[in-house]
């Protein structure tokens, strides 16, 4: 991710997560040991950065200052794990992918929405069922959508032998003042990972 001064960039690398300045240089590793931690987001303020890590145990969201102390967890699941923190705009929210399995361990999610100071936090989405993913959060600028990715394609089953020059993922956003969702991307080959642009005009996709 970068800063939003546009000065670091913090990426994680075989469990440990380091800042580097954006030119070019030596990294600074703000954390290490054991736990696996992955995916850091800076926060909009640029003070804190969000984070996977399974330091308690299993998957679940956790947040740390910019130097990498005061770490501490913003959700303690114990089953239905969470990864892929955002940040709402205001950065007093972070939305997830909450994990859910049933026959198959690679599952499906939903996104849920925490306030920084933990709870048990509010369900963005549903999931199709527990074999067809959805994930990927992403806020509009102006925090009134949440851009996603999901399995769309046919049937409740998950197969590993898809037609990848097919449609597997599309993008879809919640409107979060009106309570609907729409689709926005897809197609031969799919459409996965929505960023929107700072200015919110444009959305880049994989």
């Amino acid at each position: 991710d970068v800063s939003p001064d546009g000065e670091h960039v913090v990426f994680d690398l075989l469990g440990d997560i380091y800042e580097i300045p954006i030119e070019g240089g030596d990294a600074k590793a703000l954390t290490e040991g054991i736990p696996w931690d992955m995916q850091p987001r800076y926060s909009p303020d640029g003070r804190h950065i969000a984070f996977t890590s399974d330091r308690g145990g299993g998957n679940n969201i956790w947040l740390m200052d910019r130097d990498g102390s005061n770490t501490h967890p913003v959700t303690e699941e114990t089953y239905r794990l969470l990864n892929s923190p955002c940040w709402t705009p205001d950065g007093q929210y972070i939305a997830a992918r909450k994990h859910f399995t049933s026959r198959r361990s690679m599952g499906a999610g939903e996104i849920w929405l925490y306030h920084i100071s933990g709870g048990e936090g509010v369900q963005m989405t549903e999931r199709p069922n527990d074999q067809k993913d959805l994930g990927e959060p992403a806020f509009s600028p102006d925090g009134r959508y949440l851009y996603y990715s999901q399995d769309v394609t046919p049937g409740r089953v998950f197969e590993y032998n898809k037609d990848s020059n097919g449609e597997i993922y599309a993008i879809k956003r919640l409107d979060r003042e009106k309570g609907e969702t729409e689709r926005l991307a897809g197609g031969p080959g799919g459409a996965i990972r929505p960023t929107p642009s700072p200015d919110g005009r444009y959305l880049a996709f994989a």
